[in-house]
């Protein structure tokens, strides 16, 4: 894969080539954006399976539970 980057943005990269490995550092960049958006689609993917949910916790539940936590430990 290539890309264009405008000139004066190059002869930085360039500058800096024995410093940065500009490959890497982009793959790693893409690897990362690439996760991120599967994390948000599988978020969303989950919320909206969530939304549609008919069932329900009952009330005190939580308090309950953590009560019960808190004196077990």
């Amino acid at each position: 894969m290539s890309f264009k980057v405008r000139r004066e943005i190059k002869e930085k990269m360039l500058r800096y080539k024995g410093v940065v490995n500009w490959s890497e550092e982009l793959r790693r960049f893409v690897e990362e954006k690439l996760r991120e958006l599967e994390a948000r689609e599988n978020f969303e993917s989950v919320m909206e399976e969530l939304s549609g949910a008919t069932w329900s916790v009952p009330r005190g539940f939580s308090a309950r539970s953590v009560r019960e936590d808190r004196d077990s430990g």
